[in-house]
């Protein structure tokens, strides 16, 4: 009789239908115990579900919380007389200077503060050096002056790469020639970009920006940036590396809102096809480890893993052994899933949204580069 107890009682507490033909058993509640009141109940210790019985309980005890003041606004610039919206990336503009500073106001109001802004660069300004990256009266500087004029207290990021630039879509210098290059094509110059990203870093500091945020995944490029902006008195603007980007699917809205998608110039010598002599090989983490030393080792403030979702393994992985705070890019691809799968009804917007945004926090990212940023900042205070 225990032996059957013992079996009925696992297969009601594991929800597995139990069915027996014995008569004598027609009642399970005979079998189990009962407290001082007569109620029914299974001697446990420990109910975990106490913890999670009402709204101010699970507020309570929540291990983990993600606020607007986690989020930073990725925006996209132009230099045309209007907006064009991005049709891959729904809600999603290239701005004027004038609608770009009415974004930045309404997220503002929501409260967030911080910001990252990109161009989309006329091609008549494109180059294999990517000069125009530190042309002082460009694009970004005069977005720089204007941001912080308005908003003084907002925290501005920009992007430090030259593929806005470039007439060939790359992150860096394309070589002239084939010498060691990938499937015998040019190579991506590392230490000639490096240059041209202290000038484009040093150029956006100038102006006032308060992060710079280099994207390329050149080596050394952070030690050789923060020498310069040092050197020229800029020791209050702070790097955020892209330590861990890697070479992924997620990027291509991105590269529809900017053109910067690898392309073949005028060269002799074909440009690399894609992206991944440069970026890091998803199926690697414990490359993202080597990168993150060498980044703090070279000055950076933060590391940076991008995309997001995909890769919340190296998120922890960095949070965990290193000292540095680590901010995580959920990239164009993850946002326009959640767009078009919301667009279809097949899953709530906003209560995945958040759910991701959480997942990164709890993960160990400080703070999330995220399209939602005023959406969800909305959100949270709807909560």
């Amino acid at each position: 009789a225990m032996a059957y107890r013992r079996l009925l009682s696992r297969h009601l507490c594991s929800g597995v239908a139990f069915k027996t033909t014995n008569t004598q058993v027609r009642h399970f509640s005979d079998w189990f115990p009962r407290n001082e009141a007569g109620e029914l109940y299974i001697p446990m210790k420990s109910r975990p579900r106490r913890n999670r019985k009402t709204g101010g309980v699970r507020d309570m005890v929540r291990e983990t919380f993600v606020s607007e003041k986690n989020l930073v606004y990725p925006l996209f610039v132009h230099d045309k007389q209007i907006p064009e919206s991005i049709d891959s990336m729904p809600n999603c503009s290239r701005h004027t200077v004038p609608s770009l500073l009415d974004e930045i106001g309404e997220a503002y109001d929501v409260g967030v503060r911080n910001f990252l802004i990109f161009p989309k660069v006329n091609d008549a300004l494109k180059d294999n050096l990517g000069t125009e990256s530190h042309n002082p009266n460009g694009l970004i500087p005069e977005c720089i002056r204007a941001i912080k004029d308005k908003y003084p207290n907002s925290v501005l990021w920009t992007d430090v790469a030259l593929d806005p630039y470039s007439d060939q879509g790359h992150d860096g210098v394309i070589s002239s020639d084939a010498k060691h290059g990938d499937d015998g094509r040019a190579r991506v110059l590392n230490d000639l970009t490096i240059e041209q990203l202290c000038k484009q870093a040093l150029c956006h500091a100038e102006a006032g920006c308060d992060v710079v945020s280099p994207s390329d995944m050149m080596d050394g490029r952070v030690g050789a940036i923060r020498e310069v902006l040092d050197q020229y008195g800029h020791t209050d603007v702070s790097i955020v590396s892209y330590t861990a980007k890697y070479a992924s699917g997620f990027y291509g809205p991105f590269r529809d809102a900017l053109d910067s998608a690898p392309r073949e110039g005028i060269q002799a010598v074909k440009p690399p096809k894609d992206k991944k002599t440069y970026q890091m090989d998803p199926g690697n983490s414990q490359e993202a480890l080597r990168e993150a030393v060498l980044d703090d080792q070279e000055g950076a403030d933060m590391l940076m893993v991008k995309p997001g979702l995909p890769y919340l393994d190296i998120v922890s992985s960095l949070s965990q052994n290193l000292h540095l705070p680590v901010a995580v890019y959920q990239v164009s691809g993850e946002y326009a899933m959640l767009k078009a799968a919301a667009a279809n009804g097949w899953i709530d917007e906003k209560t995945a949204v958040l759910e991701t945004l959480l997942s990164f926090r709890r993960a160990g990212a400080s703070c999330i580069l995220t399209y939602y940023a005023k959406d969800a900042a909305i959100w949270m205070k709807e909560d």
